[in-house]
């Protein structure tokens, strides 16, 4: 069969204020997307991916004219879940007789409600991993057989009245052998020197990403996977590390990022990983995210010998009744331990906070802002609460506080979620306050201008200070400006 694989397409302004845009806006090689497309094309069938970042709506219907699939799979999380329905609506219009699913955050958290505005447009949507539900569903369109059974998958059928019934198969089984999952079908993208993550969240490009487990022991309040993923994954550190030299000897990675949720949840097996990594001699530098109950100094430093560079750990509040809230089953003691032996290691720290959390005060979101002061960490963002599908948070909304605005805005910078300890005004307020009394202390600015070496630290200084010229001189920096969804006519690809 010939499949399509899809990211719709986006623009900076679809996700993120846009004061901020271009300091915050990053592009990935869609590697979730890319590991579906190898599994597909493994089990014999033509696949072809689009990614939507540098492309337009159009051009991807152009694609799909040309190609003209069988299968089209469209990817879907939250705020560009508008992007995603426009998508799947002009993809029938192209060809009705085109199998059309969605996948992705937004579907696994939504599950059937993804039918809602799409019901004569979507066959069916996937609810879990795609490796191998993807692969098992398009065995059986190939025979023309019922897709009854198929587990991770919702489908419809229609009944006599011209309704639909919607079948949902179960939830797809767990992919406990994460090494016999393909390495990602990189070259059906865009070569990986065209993406770029954020100024200065990373030291050498072009970089690469790599999920080198899966899952989470956690059961965080806003996690939309929370009943989806039940324990934590591991790739056999040399199966990790065949991909890491495909991707620095074939596609010139000089830096790899480590999309797992917790790169630290098994302390003996990252001891192993920063063994590998340092006997490879592959040379390139990394960077993880990490909990902050996994770390110690001396992991700190073995991870900083090996090549780590930097570390996201997801402090998110400097109070410990928010962080209980968040049920992050973390302390703030832990937090500014984390930071402070990430730090001694030499080790670059990035940790980001969350306003809007359910009974937190304006004044504890202070608290939070002189928290981060405090630690003071090599950078730092500061987001709302995003409440999404299949989430606790969303699940409990009435309890909690109450949703603002359309489904565009419930991402990291919009405040689609508000508390009912605090109004969206001080939500954003909170932000402003923050960002400025972190990025204009004289300490953090001299530190950067003369702590500045290369080409990309330069850069970095120059995006950096002409986005918070925004915060220091316009007033309206923060101020929110309704829907930002179907910004689909241009493309704008900053650090290209």
């Amino acid at each position: 069969m010939r499949c399509m694989i899809i990211f719709p397409s986006w623009v900076c302004a679809d996700g993120f204020l846009s004061g901020f845009a271009e300091f915050q806006a990053h592009y990935w090689q869609p590697t979730g997307l890319m590991y579906v497309a190898a599994a597909i094309r493994e089990a014999g069938h033509d696949v072809k991916l689009l990614d939507g970042a540098f492309i337009t709506h159009e051009d991807i219907l152009k694609q799909v004219r040309e190609f003209d699939p069988h299968f089209v799979g469209v990817y879907g999380n939250t705020p560009l879940w508008f992007n995603t329905i426009k998508t799947v609506k002009s993809i029938k219009k192209v060809n009705r007789d085109i199998f059309t699913v969605v996948g992705g955050p937004y579907p696994i958290g939504a599950k059937s409600e993804v039918f809602k505005g799409l019901e004569d447009e979507l066959d069916a949507c996937f609810t879990g991993e795609g490796e191998i539900a993807v692969p098992n569903a398009l065995k059986r369109l190939e025979k023309g057989e019922s897709l009854k059974g198929v587990k991770g998958l919702i489908y419809k059928e229609k009944k006599e009245d011209g309704s639909y019934e919607y079948i949902d198969n179960g939830p797809a089984p767990i992919i406990r052998d994460l090494d016999s999952i393909p390495f990602p079908a990189r070259d059906l993208v865009f070569p990986l020197k065209k993406y770029m993550p954020a100024a200065g969240t990373y030291k050498k490009s072009p970089v690469g990403s790599i999920i080198s487990s899966r899952g989470c022991n956690n059961r965080c309040l806003y996690c939309f996977q929370i009943h989806n993923l039940t324990e934590m994954r591991f790739r056999s550190p040399g199966n990790v590390m065949e991909e890491a030299e495909e991707l620095v000897l074939k596609h010139g990675a000089k830096e790899i990022r480590f999309l797992d949720d917790n790169f630290v949840g098994d302390y003996k097996w990252v001891e192993e990983m920063c063994k590998c990594i340092k006997e490879s001699k592959l040379g390139f530098v990394w960077y993880v995210s990490a909990r902050a109950d996994g770390i110690d100094y001396p992991l700190a430093k073995k991870m900083k010998d090996a090549g780590c560079w930097a570390t996201l750990v997801g402090v998110e509040s400097g109070v410990q009744k928010n962080l209980d809230t968040l049920r992050k089953n973390t302390t703030v003691e832990q937090n500014r331990k984390a930071v402070k032996d990430l730090k001694k290691a030499g080790i670059k720290v990035y940790t980001p906070y969350i306003f809007g959390i359910p009974g937190e005060t304006f004044e504890e979101g202070l608290e939070t802002v002189k928290f981060a002061v405090e630690v003071d960490p090599y950078y730092v963002n500061f987001h709302t609460l995003a409440p999404f599908p299949g989430s606790d948070l969303m699940d409990n909304i009435e309890e909690y506080g109450t949703l603002v605005g359309d489904q565009s805005e419930f991402n990291f910078e919009m405040a689609g979620f508000v508390p009912h300890t605090m109004t969206r005004d001080e939500v954003f307020k909170l932000r402003e306050i923050a960002f400025r009394k972190f990025y204009r202390r004289p300490k953090f600015i001299l530190r950067r201008i003369f702590g500045a070496r290369t080409k990309n630290d330069f850069k970095t200084l120059y995006v950096g200070a002409k986005s918070f010229l925004n915060l220091f001189v316009k007033k309206e920096a923060f101020v929110h400006k309704g829907s930002q969804g179907y910004h689909l006519e241009t493309k704008e690809t900053p650090f290209i």
